[in-house]
């Protein structure tokens, strides 16, 4: 599984979300290839997940993958939510 944060300029805030988002995922047990981009770049990565907040989020779903947006990028347990939903979606979409 990949999952792509995506940012305006692929720096600071998407590079803060990913180490977030690889210690919730070595908390509830799931392996998954984790990578941060600017908006611009993102179009050329193949993710399973996409991930990034409000305002990037909606210009994320033509590029295809389930889409996670954040209200707040440091509440993490609000982001732990959205990528369980996340990978349960893709797991599922994968079993069909």
């Amino acid at each position: 599984m990949k999952i792509l944060v995506v940012c305006g300029s692929g720096l600071g805030s998407s590079f803060l979300i990913e180490m977030n988002i690889k210690k919730i995922l070595k908390e509830i047990g799931v392996t998954a290839e984790v990578d941060h981009a600017d908006l611009g770049s993102a179009k050329g990565y193949k993710a399973d997940i996409l991930v990034g907040t409000r305002d990037i989020a909606v210009q994320l779903y033509d590029i295809g993958g389930e889409v996670v947006s954040l209200d707040n990028m440091i509440d993490t347990d609000s982001m732990k939510n959205k990528l369980i939903e996340a990978i349960e979606r893709v797991k599922h979409k994968n079993k069909n």
